[in-house]
C-alpha cells in the first residue's frame, strides 16, 4: 500500500468528516433555533460525536492507525466539544464558566501530552477520560435537542445535571494526567 493510501484511509475520512461537521454545527447554532433547526443541529452533532468512536473502530479493527489519526482524532475531538459549548453560551443553555472549566483542562491535558510526546513518552487516552467525552457528548447533545418536543420534565436540567458531572471527571481525569505525567515535570530538562 502506498503511502498516500495509508493517510487516507476510512478512520482518517471520518476524523476528517468530524471537522467538518463542527463547522456545520457552528453555522446551524448561529441560526435562531427552531424546532426543525434545533432538531438538525442535535443529528449533526450526534453523528460527529458517535463518528469518534466509529473511526477509532475502525482504526483497530482494520489496523489503520497513522500517525496523522493519531493526531488528529483527539483534536477534532476537542474542536467539536469546544464549538458546542462555545455555542450553547449566547443562548443561555450552558454557563460560561462550565466551557471556561472543559477548554481549560482540554488546552493543558493537550500541553500536557505534547510535552510527554516531546520526551518519547506515549499517553495513551485513560478510561476516565473516555467516560468524560462520553459524558460530555451526551450532556452536550441534550443541551442542544430543542426543548418541548419529547414528553420529558425538566430535559434542560437532565442535560445540565450530566455536563455538572462530566465537568467533575473532566477536572478528576485533568488531575490524573498530571499525576501520571508527574516525573516529567520533576527530571531535569537537560
Amino acid at each position: 500500500m502506498n503511502r498516500g493510501a495509508k493517510v487516507l484511509n476510512l478512520p482518517n475520512m471520518i476524523t476528517g468528516s468530524r471537522f467538518i461537521l463542527s463547522g456545520c454545527l457552528m453555522l446551524l447554532l448561529l441560526q435562531e433555533q427552531t424546532i426543525p433547526l434545533a432538531l438538525l443541529s442535535c443529528l449533526v452533532f450526534t453523528v460527529a460525536a458517535v463518528s469518534d468512536w466509529v473511526d477509532g473502530y475502525f482504526a483497530r479493527r482494520y489496523e489503520a492507525i497513522t500517525v496523522l489519526g493519531k493526531l488528529m482524532d483527539p483534536l477534532a475531538d476537542k474542536v467539536l466539544v469546544a464549538t458546542a459549548l462555545i455555542m450553547l453560551i449566547p443562548s443561555g443553555k450552558l454557563p460560561a464558566w462550565v466551557a471556561l472549566i472543559i477548554l481549560w483542562r482540554e488546552i493543558i491535558v493537550t500541553g500536557l501530552r505534547g510535552a510527554a510526546s516531546s520526551s518519547g513518552i506515549v499517553v495513551a487516552a485513560s478510561n476516565l477520560g473516555k467516560l468524560k467525552s462520553t459524558l460530555q457528548y451526551i450532556g452536550l447533545g441534550i443541551l442542544i435537542f430543542p426543548l418541548g418536543v419529547l414528553p420529558i420534565p425538566y430535559l434542560h436540567h437532565i442535560g445540565m445535571a450530566i455536563m455538572y458531572l462530566a465537568l467533575l471527571l473532566t477536572i478528576w481525569s485533568g488531575a490524573d494526567y498530571f499525576y501520571k505525567l508527574r516525573r516529567l515535570f520533576l527530571e531535569d530538562a537537560r
